[in-house]
């Protein structure tokens, strides 16, 4: 049985938001995502992941924002499509050119 949770995007935001305006009243950030995660529901690891993916959005971090990670899926998707087309394409020709070669003169 899967036990995982989904919450909703402005759920995320918001427990984000509680991340970033609460930060200084706790002695670290890991500290202010344990209290803020134990108040919304969800482990503080899924917050820990929701803030850092957040940081990176805004720059406040180094790696993808969520909008280059979901453009190099759909440039990953479409690359994947590309070599299939061609596969096959390339064994069409294989065959067409192998029957062209077995046909008989006239």
């Amino acid at each position: 049985m899967n036990t995982s949770k989904r919450y909703s995007p402005e759920v995320q935001e918001r427990a984000v938001r509680l991340v970033f305006e609460h930060e200084g009243e706790h002695e670290s950030q890991w500290a202010a995502i344990g209290s803020i995660a134990a108040k919304i529901g969800c482990t503080a690891e899924t917050l820990r992941k929701w803030v850092r993916q957040a940081e990176r959005d805004r720059g406040r971090r180094a790696g993808l924002s969520t909008a280059e990670r979901d453009r190099l899926k759909e440039l990953e998707r479409e690359n994947r499509e590309l070599k299939r087309a061609n596969e096959i394409l390339r064994k069409a020709s294989a065959f067409f050119a192998q029957a062209e070669l077995d046909r008989r003169p006239k």
